[in-house]
Order: structure tokens, then sequence, then C-alpha cells
């Protein structure tokens, strides 16, 4: 493991199609497969001087090459401490949601390599489907926020 601390901001997207389906990439940690894989929303770091909702546009094309999203307000913080690929992160997420009128294909335009290495695939969830499924998902508590934003509740 690293031996300092990776501090930073960061935003992310919960997508949903206007059927109420949301993306998950499927993830594992490219140096230690004991983690097993998960399922997580797109996002990461916010540059300097970019505004989170910006850098969730952003990391939604870098990540899966889709830009026609409307990405809208931040619907909730967390902090989240994690060690990834060996170095230990300390980070402020701003969650934010998106829509999109359907689905759409997944085809990543900006990968970091540790992405690259990280990333297994994505599927669009139905809401029924992921919250009877038992697959980890990141954020820990999506299923938990994710009922209101298919209702639209904010």
């Amino acid at each position: 493991m690293s031996p300092f601390t990776l501090r930073r901001r960061a935003a992310r997207v919960v997508l949903l199609t206007t059927a109420g389906e949301v993306l998950l990439l499927e993830a594992s940690d490219p140096a230690d497969a004991a983690k097993g894989r998960w399922w997580e929303i797109p996002g990461g770091g916010i540059d300097p001087h970019e505004s989170s909702d910006t850098a969730a546009a952003r990391e939604l094309w870098e990540e899966t090459g889709i830009a026609e999203a409307e990405v809208g307000p931040c619907v909730w913080v967390q902090h989240a401490r994690f060690t990834f690929a060996g170095l230990h992160f300390d980070q402020h997420e701003r969650v934010h949601v998106a829509w999109t009128e359907s689905r759409h294909e997944v085809q990543p335009r900006g990968l970091e390599a540790l992405e690259a290495a990280a990333f297994r695939g994505h599927r669009w969830w139905d809401l029924d489907a992921l919250l009877s499924s038992e697959v980890r998902v990141l954020p820990h508590r999506l299923r938990e926020f994710l009922p209101d934003l298919v209702d639209g509740r904010l």
C-alpha cells in the first residue's frame, strides 16, 4: 500500500434512462483480486477550478462515451476512504443525477490506465432487478437512494 493518502474532491453520476434504468460499471481492483468485483456509478476526481457538475459530465464521457445526458443537481454528498490499486484515497464526493432518453452503448473515451485495468463491463439495470440482486454496489447506499431518484424525488 502507498505510504501517502491522496485527498481529493470527486464527482459521480447516477445516470438514469426515462424508463428508470441506471447505468453501472462493473469493476475490480487490478492490484487486489481478493476484493472481487463490484458495480459502481461513473465518476472521478474534480480538476482544479472545475465545478462538480462539469466534472460529472466529463467523467461520464471519459468512462462511458456518453455525451447526450442532462446532468442535474447534486443529490447527495459522501466522504469515501478506500484503497485502490495500492493507493489510499480520502475523497469528498458530490453525487449528481443525470438523465438520458434511452440506453446508450458504452464506449469509454478517456480512461486512465488504472481505470482501463479495473473496468470489466457495464449494465443498464432495471430498478427492481438491482434492488433484488445481491451484487456489491458503490456507493454503498445506492440502493437506498435510487428509488426516490427514479421516481423524480430529488
